[in-house]
């Protein structure tokens, strides 16, 4: 995959999973809007390979289907911030915003899922007053953790049941 196809490739996956396109012929619209779009990024300059893909290498680490919410939610408001720079009176341009603004609003989910890892990424455990505050939690998050391992553990079990390998 080179390096000019990333971002069609990410737009399609988004598009994709979450079924939006079921029409081939709209998909094809999208890569003709793309290619305007790469024609006024300039996207083929040589200093587009350097250091490699932005979103799609991100995407691999992300397997299941909520994850996945979380991280082409914000894949999604990055594009639509970068295209509010733009000159929103081109068509293309249009286009491409409306149909990342639809797929936007099939994430509510995954966008505030995102804005809450990213509050913990803040926070700072050296602080005296959030220890404390930790401490007062532990024993919720690891009824949480144990619930969640329990329940893995029982959907394996079931599974392995119901395979006749």
């Amino acid at each position: 995959m080179t390096c000019q196809t990333y971002n069609l490739f990410v737009l399609s996956v988004i598009t994709i999973y979450f079924g939006r396109f079921g029409n081939s012929l709209i998909l094809a619209q999208l890569q003709n809007d793309i290619d305007q779009l790469k024609a006024d990024f300039n996207s083929s300059h040589s200093d587009v390979a350097d250091g490699g893909p932005i979103f799609t290498d991100k995407l691999i680490n992300w397997t299941e289907r909520n994850e996945k919410r979380i991280i082409l939610s914000q894949i999604v408001s990055m594009y639509l911030e970068m295209l509010e720079n733009t000159d929103k009176s081109k068509a293309h341009i249009k286009n491409i915003r409306e149909e990342l603004s639809t797929l936007q609003k099939d994430l509510p989910d995954g966008l505030k899922k995102m804005k809450d890892l990213m509050d913990l990424a803040k926070l700072q455990m050296s602080d005296l007053k959030i220890q404390r505050k930790a401490v007062n939690e532990l024993f919720s998050v690891l009824q949480k953790l144990v619930e969640t391992s329990t329940s893995l553990k029982r959907k394996r079990s079931q599974s392995q049941r119901r395979c006749n390998c």
